[in-house]
């Protein structure tokens, strides 16, 4: 596999793009998936796990948050379609 964005690029693009954003605005992995890989939908789909991964991560240092229609979820325990939204204070929606 074509090596598209290494860890440490993915957590920052992940803190950046929620930087940008109006609390209680929240990022869609994959607007971060195609903000490291473009727009064709083969390569990003292959960062959705890493994003999955940094953002698991980034949740357990207290730096986002796991949104799961609109609330607050345990990074470690949640499943289907998320979005990443400050640590406390995100509404979930986009």
């Amino acid at each position: 596999m074509q090596h598209i964005a290494s860890h440490a690029q993915i957590r920052d693009t992940v803190l950046r793009m929620l930087d940008e954003r109006e609390p209680p605005k929240t990022v869609c992995p994959s607007e971060v998936a195609r903000g490291l890989a473009g727009s064709d939908e083969k390569v990003w789909r292959l960062l959705m796990q890493p994003v999955r991964r940094a953002v698991v991560e980034l949740a357990g240092e207290g730096r986002v948050g796991v949104y799961r229609k609109g609330r607050l979820v345990d990074p470690q325990d949640f499943k289907g379609i998320y979005r990443i939204g400050r640590p406390s204070g995100g509404s979930g929606s986009g």
